[in-house]
């Protein structure tokens, strides 16, 4: 066997190649396990926090790719979604990144480059359906942003109750218009209803990037954390503000407030009657109010 000008000739012996052998196929089990590692580990779950009793949060864990919304995600989105609607131990709900910096960057592209146009219809169905998920879940939801909500990352903050931005977060927009298109998630409706039209186009027409201050002041979030703190940090301290009154009547305040904007006031006005004559006949309420006329506080 020759290896070149410089090179002496070499004839490595038979157990010498029996050994590489073993070695190179060691090798390959150990790159095969560690790919369906990366492959199985999760893109989102929810994960109960220890420390605070009823509160959950929903993590995006694609650290590689600042959470852009792949379809493997978005799968696991929607499973986690189905599970908390039905969790009657999740009392406020937190949308956070596993990594700090990071929020969502809206859909992969990456991906989406590869895909059929009936692949990338049926994600982008896929993808609103999800946020309406996300939008009727019973239990209040908080938007942790710490990094850039960019597009659909932006938008699937728009289904949350609250938002939260860290304050040096710099990439807060809907950046679609100058890519081509169009916010294919809800975007264009949501902006309306958050934001008013004149702010929803100006926000949209122009593609704005914009600061975690900018958007406090434009309406786009609801609270900025302090220079020392994290979005995630200020959104447990918001969620557990909230999980101090009672978890029926946060579930029927909110359906209550939700469906405000898609009623007549007369019809508004019968949702909440009916929505406060359930929470006040259950026994925690009762206890509420014992606990306000003797000016005592009360656990739920």
């Amino acid at each position: 066997m020759y290896y070149g000008r410089y090179h002496t000739l070499v004839t490595p012996s038979v157990q010498t190649l029996n050994i590489l052998e073993l070695e190179l196929q060691d090798f390959a089990d150990f790159k095969m396990r560690v790919g369906q590692t990366l492959t199985e580990w999760p893109e989102a779950f929810l994960e109960p926090l220890q420390s605070h009793l009823g509160i959950t949060c929903l993590s995006f864990n694609r650290p590689q790719a600042k959470n852009a919304i792949s379809m493997k995600l978005l799968h696991e989105f929607r499973e986690c979604l189905e599970t908390a609607k039905y969790d009657k131990s999740i009392r406020a709900l937190i949308i956070r990144s596993t990594t700090m910096g990071s929020f969502c960057a809206g859909a992969d592209l990456a991906e989406r480059r590869t895909m059929s146009q009936i692949q990338i219809a049926k994600f982008l169905s896929d993808l609103r359906t999800a946020l309406g998920q996300l939008e009727t879940l019973p239990m209040p939801t908080i938007a942790a942003i710490d990094g850039p909500a960019l597009g659909g990352g932006l938008e699937l903050s728009f289904a949350c109750d609250l938002r939260v931005a860290g304050h040096g977060v710099t990439k807060i927009g809907l950046p679609e218009t100058r890519l081509g298109i169009i916010p294919g998630a809800g975007g264009t409706q949501r902006a309306v209803r958050l934001l008013g039209v004149s702010k929803a186009k100006a926000l949209i027409f122009t593609a704005k990037m914009l600061t975690a201050q900018e958007a406090l002041e434009w309406g786009v979030v609801d609270y900025v954390s302090s220079p020392s703190t994290s979005a995630f940090e200020r959104a447990v301290e918001l969620a557990q503000e909230i999980t101090k009154s009672a978890p029926l009547a946060l579930r029927a305040a909110k359906q209550a407030i939700s469906r405000a904007a898609d009623l007549s006031l007369e019809s508004g006005l019968d949702l909440e009657r009916a929505s406060y004559e359930s929470s006040s006949t259950h026994e925690r309420s009762v206890g509420g109010f014992r606990g306000i006329q003797g000016k005592t506080t009360t656990c739920f």
